[in-house]
């Protein structure tokens, strides 16, 4: 029986004030034109970033590099003692031919590969128990025991399509919710050591910044997590995903600026038809000089409202604001919503295992 699809909507406002999180290759903050004016940026790719560094903290991320080689090597000789390190490479050259991935002559792979620990050391037990390789059987370890990151974002790999992984979740660009003007800071930096009579700076130079209320959004395919890890890591991935998203944040000239601050409102939607960005609630930017905070409340929830039209009744809808919702369950903190979700999720999923 065909399960029914599930979704999860993470949609995210929040303030930051002057900043630089995510440059450009001019080292100014990250612009996009939308709605006919410019907003502030901030690359999926960048605040993935911040996300898994997260997940490292707390053990449940891969390690995306061209040295997995080495990674194995290591493994095999921390399995088999008797092993030198040359007996250790000659047979993760084999692994690795067998897998049908490429090594360079410095045993590296010509692109980044995102492989978890479990699957380094699933390759190096079958390795040394096996001397003759299965290409299938090395194929089935290098897709499971994903780590959280590698089910999440998933995994392109051009020597071999078949080691893929499908990405579960989504995560897109967060924009300003309205227009904003490029500044700068002009700076300059005296020299310790200069005579106090001295004049002139050591040192001087510019940063680019802006400010901005941006508008965050991330969805993940529940059923797509589940094939990739399996229901109790999915949920409990799902919960940690959550907490990441709205706490993380990318690092870009963060001791210059100290801009590291919270969401103002968060509103995450469970969808069984198909996942919705809100972002067109600003594609006419907002105009205020009281703050964007409040009227990027409004539209958003406004919007969300006007989807009703076109997508199925979501199965629930939490907020978590300081502000009154006339959407959705409001939430008092971040381990309420949090457990809220997951609840709605493992019923969900236990009614559908139920109906099967």
């Amino acid at each position: 029986m065909t399960k029914t699809n599930l979704y999860i909507d993470l949609n995210v406002l929040q303030t930051v004030p002057s900043s630089n999180i995510n440059r450009d290759d001019t080292g100014a903050p990250k612009t996009a034109l939308y709605g006919g004016v410019t907003r502030a940026r901030v690359s999926s790719q960048s605040w993935k970033n911040a996300m898994r560094s997260a997940f490292k903290d707390e053990h449940v991320a891969g390690t995306r590099t061209k040295s997995a080689a080495s990674l194995l090597a290591t493994a095999l000789q921390a399995h088999d003692t008797a092993l030198d390190e040359d007996s250790a490479l000659s047979k993760t050259a084999e692994v690795f031919k067998a897998a049908g991935i490429k090594l360079d002559k410095n045993n590296e792979t010509g692109a980044l590969l995102l492989i978890s620990q479990g699957q380094i050391n699933k390759l190096a037990e079958y390795a040394i128990n096996n001397p003759e390789l299965d290409k299938k059987e090395i194929k089935k370890v290098l897709k499971g025991d994903q780590s959280l990151d590698l089910a999440l974002f998933g995994r392109m790999v051009a020597d071999n399509p078949e080691l893929n992984v499908e990405a579960a979740s989504q995560v897109a660009h967060a924009v300003s919710t309205h227009e904003v003007v490029p500044e700068y800071d002009y700076y300059t930096a005296l020299d310790d050591m200069q005579a106090d009579d001295s004049t002139g700076a050591a040192m001087l130079g510019t940063i680019d910044f802006n400010s901005a209320t941006l508008y965050r959004y991330a969805n993940i395919n529940v059923r797509e997590l589940i094939a990739n890890l399996n229901e109790h890591d999915a949920i409990e991935g799902i919960k940690t995903f959550i907490k990441e998203f709205l706490l993380s944040m990318p690092t870009g000239k963060q001791n210059a600026f100290a801009n590291k601050t919270l969401p103002s409102y968060v509103m995450v939607t469970l969808r069984t038809d198909t996942p919705v960005n809100l972002v067109s609630a600003f594609e006419e930017p907002v105009t205020s000089h009281n703050g964007y905070v409040a009227p990027s409340i409004q539209r958003l929830e406004d919007e969300y409202q006007s989807t009703s039209d076109f997508v199925e009744k979501p199965t629930a809808n939490f907020v978590l604001s300081k502000t009154a919702s006339q959407v959705g369950e409001q939430v008092t903190n971040l381990d309420d919503l949090v457990e809220k979700v997951a609840a709605a999720l493992t019923k969900a999923v236990q009614d559908e295992n139920t109906n099967d």
